[in-house]
């Protein structure tokens, strides 16, 4: 069996970073973790090539040479995933889909024109479509019906299936779950509230098959949040750090945790002292109200102010997500979220539109007070909400737009990102000398071209790095990275105060047609 396996495009987003990964000569972020995973379950004497949308095009040669095409997508997506399957079919293939959207959205799924649906878990699901394609079964939907994977068992993923030159990072994954239940999130739908962890043993052999086929660079931990196990993932820092130190510390680290990180010094320290350089909190919003009313309860134990304060002296830096619209919302929260990220200095501020996303507890509450609207649930930074607010919509949309723009304003961003550098903690590593090449020296150059001579900012370009260099030198290569970031971040804010406003006018008017249709009616 000759297996294509396919990982459609992402639209341009918050995380794309195509202006970014340009200046060093990459095509993506992160590779297709679970492709590479699903992979490694299947029956090794099938032959694999894996294509990611996002790097390249599928050559003819490879769709001629597929027996069978399995793609994996997240819900934004949707569209390329939906594109090549027809491209597949036009090709008279065998089609298997599977992953976040297909399986938070089944239905929609099933009339993609797939043949095979293989739903949640590939460890439990994978092996029953194993069994069905060797009975020849032309069709069919798996599911796991409830039962979570014991993720001790998941093999290493097939990691000689990627180009590495073509990512910025590469990624791996220690647990699945969250123990928290906020009324937004799908992780707990898709993967439960009982975090499940892979042992140390296990995910040591992972980083040293990455070591083994030669890369040397960032590793992107995916776990929703990573401390949801918090003995587990001890455990495995306590085993990772004698790793690393004999290795000469081959890579950097980051990942996504939940902001009570910051009341155990301890893990933060074993985090740091393995290399880890990065966390991303879901902060959601600085309004208690709202956090309790979407059942964020672990951001408002502690002053939010206070975590990310402790995080970034320890040594972690902070990245962070930002959402507008809550129910219950006051006027200005665009204001008080701009006005949270400044007084934190949070250089990288995702910010979005609340989302009503399938089979949360949010969607099930809204649908149930009919408040749910006709509209794609976006995954991204440029969709209006998809339920009825309990304010105006036209407030919120305006009130992110500008919060938005503000934030990402180039002198704006420059000034934060320098702050939190200065506050950073600096590295307990022995960073690994980095190859020097033209193309590193190339978007080094360039960096101080475009933002410390054409821009407004060269002055405070100039300032700021000479004062990273006085006072925190040991950063000076991850500060002027995540300057490098604000190029992206310069013409993503237009994108999206473009979108946001195009669709915002879309709407204003069809509530002026249902106005003028109510007043008929009367009449």
């Amino acid at each position: 069996m000759r297996v294509l396996l396919v990982y459609p495009k992402f639209p341009k987003s918050f995380w794309s970073f195509e202006k970014a990964l340009e200046l060093v000569g990459r095509k993506a972020m992160l590779p297709p973790l679970g492709l590479a995973t699903v992979a490694a379950i299947l029956p090794q004497t099938w032959e694999f090539k894996l294509v990611d949308h996002n790097v390249r095009s599928i050559t003819e040669a490879e769709w001629d040479w597929a027996d069978l095409v399995i793609l994996s997508a997240m819900i934004v997506q949707k569209q390329d995933f939906l594109a090549q399957i027809q491209e597949a079919k036009r090709r008279g293939k065998k089609v298997a889909v599977g992953g976040p959207y297909a399986t938070a959205l089944p239905k929609e799924a099933a009339t993609s024109g797939a043949d095979y649906l293989i739903l949640d878990e590939g460890e439990i699901t994978l092996p029953l479509f194993i069994e069905a394609v060797q009975n020849g079964e032309a069709s069919g939907t798996f599911r796991s019906d409830g039962q979570k994977p014991d993720v001790t068992t998941t093999p290493i993923p097939r990691f000689d299936l990627l180009d590495f030159n073509a990512y910025d990072s590469l990624s791996v994954q220690f647990s699945r779950g969250c123990p928290f239940q906020c009324e937004f999130c799908d992780i707990i739908v898709l993967y439960g509230r009982k975090p499940r962890t892979k042992t140390p043993e296990q995910l040591l052999a992972e980083l040293q098959r990455l070591y083994d086929l030669g890369w040397r660079r960032s590793i992107f931990m995916v776990d929703d949040n990573f401390i949801g196990n918090k003995r587990n993932v001890k455990l495995l820092l306590k085993a990772l750090k004698p790793w690393m130190a004999e290795h000469q510390y081959p890579f950097r680290f980051n990942t996504e945790a939940s902001i009570d990180i910051a009341s155990d010094p301890e893990l933060m320290e074993l985090m740091v002292e393995c290399n880890f350089n990065a966390v991303f909190l879901g902060i959601e919003t600085p309004d208690e109200a709202s956090l309790a009313l979407t059942q964020k309860f672990q951001n408002n134990r502690d002053s939010m102010t206070d975590s990310v304060d402790a995080i970034v002296k320890s040594g972690l830096r902070v990245m962070a997500g930002f959402i507008i619209g809550f129910d219950g919302e006051k006027a200005g929260a665009g204001d008080r979220i701009v006005r949270f990220v400044e007084q934190t200095t949070i250089p990288t501020a995702m910010f979005s539109m609340l989302q009503a996303l399938p089979d949360t507890a949010l969607e099930h509450r809204l649908r149930k007070e009919g408040r749910l609207l006709d509209r794609d649930s976006g995954m991204n930074q440029t969709t209006l909400m998809n339920f009825i607010p309990t304010r105006p919509l036209e407030d919120i949309a305006k009130e992110y737009v500008e919060a938005f723009w503000t934030l990402y304003d180039p002198a704006s961003y420059l000034d934060r990102t320098y702050r939190h550098f200065l506050k950073l903690g600096a590295p307990k590593c022995r960073s690994r000398v980095r190859e020097v090449s033209w193309v590193n020296i190339k978007a080094l150059l360039t960096i101080c071209w475009r933002q410390g001579v054409v821009r407004k900012t060269r002055w405070q370009f100039w300032a700021n790095l000479i004062g990273i260099l006085r006072h925190n030198p040991k950063v000076w290569e991850p500060y002027i990275g995540i300057c490098a970031l604000g190029e992206h971040f310069l013409e993503y804010r237009q994108i999206v105060k473009e979108q946001i406003e195009a669709q915002l006018q879309v709407y204003l008017a069809e509530q002026r047609l249902q106005q003028r249709s109510r007043a008929l009616d009367v009449a």
